[in-house]
């Protein structure tokens, strides 16, 4: 479909450039994207990233407290007529503090003919959903035969995590989940193991799980100090790491001696470093995860290779799945027209 048919399809529903479509969290949930939908949305938005079929800018930020971010996120992926932006800021202490989520945020989509805006929606439920989605992609990627897996972190990515894995990862066996926070990996047992069919344990420690599985994801805070809970000393060769929180996690000692360091966005990453993420320096980045997605790089090239994939979310998956809950939307006549 060209541009111009883009334009006509949506002008049938909706009135650009005199109004535009308004999309509470409750209604992008109820139109019914599953978790395979998803991860075909995201693997579309990785491949057109591993091509440099897209347009992004590394994600800026402004920082009021040092646990806390905003990031503003622009992307434009011509293949699947997605042009927009996101704003997004992480408060951790939200749910405790003022019973508010940790995570809210609006997402703009453009009509890419005109540049008219032509939906304004939560993008709390899209950032939940694409980032698991990347994570366990990846992990097909780069350890499709592993049998155990581990989770550090129970929130929201953690338990989306659980989900979402066992549609890549088809031999897995047990899954470990940690967090300093009993209630939340007993919540997360409660609403996923009911879902899947793989077994989920509660781990005794970071140490133990980093011991005992193969393929390992962490979705934790965000600092610029590492806070290198999981040691050097507990992983192993062969081992796949994925984290989802930058260097915080893990001691910095495992991403510098890693066979292979993979990031999803090589901008991005270099982005953070500047901004201190990284006091230790980055490692050598060897491939973006969009290039493994799509065959152009390698992944593992041997079941000794220590290799480590660093996810911090790109725009291009979220803009790709916001036009399809569009899309859908206009469909089911779902949201609320709001003039401009």
């Amino acid at each position: 479909m060209t541009f111009e048919a883009d334009h006509k399809y949506i002008s049938q529903k909706l009135y650009i450039g005199k109004e535009m479509l308004y999309l509470t969290r409750d209604e992008v949930i109820s139109l019914g994207i599953r978790e395979e939908d998803i991860l075909k949305l995201v693997k579309e938005a990785l491949i057109a990233h591993g091509k440099k079929e897209y347009e992004m800018p590394a994600k800026i930020g402004i920082h009021p407290y040092e646990e806390v971010f905003y990031h503003a996120m622009p992307a434009y992926v011509p293949s699947q007529k997605a042009a927009g932006m996101k704003w997004i800021e992480c408060y951790p202490n939200n749910p405790t503090k003022f019973g508010l989520p940790q995570t809210t945020g609006l997402l703009i989509l453009n009509d890419i003919l005109t540049g008219c805006p032509i939906a304004v929606m939560d993008c709390t439920w899209i950032t939940a959903m694409r980032t698991p989605a990347v994570t366990v992609l990846a992990a097909e990627a780069l350890h499709e035969d592993a049998e155990t897996f581990a989770m550090f972190g129970c929130g929201v990515q953690g338990t989306e995590h659980v989900k979402y894995v066992v549609h890549t990862l088809k031999n897995l066996k047990k899954i470990y989940i940690y967090d300093i926070r009993e209630e939340a990996m007993d919540k997360l047992i409660e609403e996923v193991q009911p879902k899947i069919d793989v077994e989920i344990i509660k781990g005794e420690s970071p140490e133990m799980l980093a011991k005992e599985c193969e393929v390992l994801s962490s979705a934790t805070l965000i600092i610029r100090t590492p806070l290198s809970v999981v040691k050097d000393e507990w992983v192993s060769k062969g081992q796949t790491i994925l984290p989802c929180d930058l260097n915080t996690y893990w001691d910095p000692k495992i991403t510098k001696r890693a066979d292979k360091y993979i990031v999803d966005s090589i901008e991005e990453h270099e982005l953070f470093e500047e901004m201190g993420y990284f006091p230790d320096g980055l490692p050598e980045i060897v491939a973006e995860t969009g290039e493994i997605i799509a065959g152009i790089k390698p992944g593992r090239e041997d079941k000794d290779e220590l290799i480590v994939c660093s996810n911090i979310g790109m725009a291009v998956c979220d803009v790709v799945v916001a036009r399809e809950v569009f899309n859908r939307a206009l469909e089911s006549k779902v949201g609320v027209k709001l003039p401009l």
